[in-house]
């Protein structure tokens, strides 16, 4: 369980390593491509635990995360399209596709009640991560008005979304 652990953490650290390292403040096009990064890779994380799990509690907790990161997802796509603005990939967005690719190949060795602990374990470092790089980078750094909105919108979900994977995680001690 310690690699697990430790993975967990590295993950978690990489993505805030490589915020915290770009010197540079993030433009819009790569502030909507890291959120959007974001959301598709929890509904990723959400789609292998549909497959995986058979407990009533992360399924339904799984089932939330596909649904509430796809509508945000979709809003933030109609947004630039409506905006004319091209996401840009970049750094942070690499890390969180690297990092998120590495936990999955952890999460794809587990099964049953060691999966779904961490699984939610996962869960609750994602989005305590996430959230503070909204908070504290993506949402102060972001020009445009509609994108910042959004962006508050997902982050007040994303934080509904933390207390849920926390009480999850603590029902599956």
């Amino acid at each position: 369980m310690f690699r697990l652990g430790s993975s967990l953490f590295i993950t978690v650290l990489g993505f805030a390593g490589a915020m915290a390292q770009s010197t540079a403040t993030p433009t819009d096009p790569q502030i909507a491509h890291i959120a959007y990064t974001a959301g598709q890779i929890d509904i990723a994380a959400a789609d292998l635990a549909l497959n995986k799990t058979h407990n009533k509690a992360v399924k339904a907790f799984a089932e939330e995360m596909v649904r509430d990161h796809t509508a945000v997802n979709k809003k933030a796509l109609a947004l630039v399209d409506k905006l004319k603005v091209k996401p840009a990939d970049n750094d942070s967005s690499r890390s969180l596709t690297a990092a998120a690719a590495e936990k999955r190949q952890e999460l794809l060795k587990l099964s049953g009640a060691a999966f779904d602990k961490a699984y939610a374990e996962n869960e609750v470092a994602y989005h305590v991560t996430v959230n503070g790089v909204l908070e504290t980078t993506l949402i102060p750094a972001t020009q445009n008005g509609e994108l910042k909105s959004l962006l508050e919108t997902g982050l007040k979900l994303f934080t509904e979304h933390q207390k849920h994977a926390e009480q999850l995680e603590s029902q599956l001690k």
